[in-house]
């Protein structure tokens, strides 16, 4: 049973309730900035080629079977690549790793795989980079895709974990990484 859909102008209904009302995105957006979250890496590499993106959306969904959600928006360049590979790896950054954050948020102008060039990577099970410097690593299979709104949200398998050198991790909080 599903309680939404998303209609083809890409409103949002509830079961039975019509379209949902939300508040303004400029004052959702402003309230999400005073939200701290991780900062993560998200890396990908097949068939489609290797490629990443700097992520705060991350969530734990279960620890039986062990499980992770990861959202993009579809206009993503890195959205064809991760659809074809269907793997990825989330790397949990430290405190001092922002300019890491940077180039995979694509804020320099470094681009797919010209980002692997900055920092040590290596691999698990599924291929995908794992940053050596990363706190944790989840090395992850997609097995199911939802659309909502401007995002598909990734369900993913997680088949091996990198702990990574233990310490403080980047957070975005505010518009600005800080350490915790």
């Amino acid at each position: 049973m599903s309680w939404i859909d998303q209609r083809s102008d890409g409103a949002i209904e509830t079961a039975g309730a019509g379209p949902l009302k939300t508040v303004e995105a400029a004052l959702f957006r402003e309230a999400m900035a005073r939200l701290g979250a991780a900062v993560h890496v998200v890396t990908t590499a097949g068939p489609g080629g290797k490629t990443g993106f700097t992520a705060t959306a991350i969530i734990s969904v279960s620890d039986q079977p062990a499980t992770l959600l990861v959202c993009l928006n579809r206009q993503s360049q890195v959205m064809p690549v991760l659809q074809q590979n269907n793997v990825l790896c989330v790397n949990t950054l430290g405190a001092g790793e922002a300019e890491i954050a940077d180039i995979f948020a694509g804020r320099t102008g470094i681009f797919m795989e010209e980002r692997f060039k900055h920092g040590q990577w290596t691999t698990l099970k599924t291929g995908s980079p794992v940053l050596a410097s990363a706190v944790i690593a989840f090395d992850c299979r997609i097995f199911e895709v939802k659309a909502i709104a401007s995002h598909d949200v990734y369900f993913c398998a997680v088949e091996a974990i990198r702990q990574g050198p233990a310490g403080p991790v980047l957070v975005y909080h505010e518009r600005a990484y800080k350490r915790v």
